[in-house]
């Protein structure tokens, strides 16, 4: 029964994905004057969902080489190292973050 309510899930997951990333297509159509068909929505949609899942794994594998089991911004900087300007974007947002719940810069441990 879980595998059920675990492929129910994914199936749910999946269908917000692609809703969301038709949106975007639509979007970016529309501004470029061009079309694109169902099919490209989807193998769209599939390549996204297969970088989520590879992304994931990978952020598990990082935090159980830790030696925690829970993933921390520190395991989504290392994700990020061959990206700089993404990298950039998340460090930005964790700096503003930590300044909106009073922890700023220098205070705490590590860079996470």
């Amino acid at each position: 029964m879980a595998d059920q309510m675990d492929d129910a899930l994914r199936d749910r997951l999946k269908a917000s994905l692609w809703f969301s990333v038709g949106k975007i297509v639509d979007e970016e159509s529309l501004r470029l004057n061009t079309n694109a068909t169902p099919q490209f929505i989807g193998a769209l949609t599939e390549m996204v969902w297969m970088q989520i899942e590879n992304i994931a794994t990978d952020l598990e594998t990082f935090a159980a080489h830790a030696g925690r089991s829970t993933i921390t911004t520190a395991d989504v900087l290392l994700i990020t190292r061959r990206n700089e300007a993404l990298q950039g974007m998340i460090r930005e947002f964790i700096d503003r973050e930590k300044m909106k719940n009073g922890r700023g810069r220098g205070r705490g441990r590590g860079r996470g």
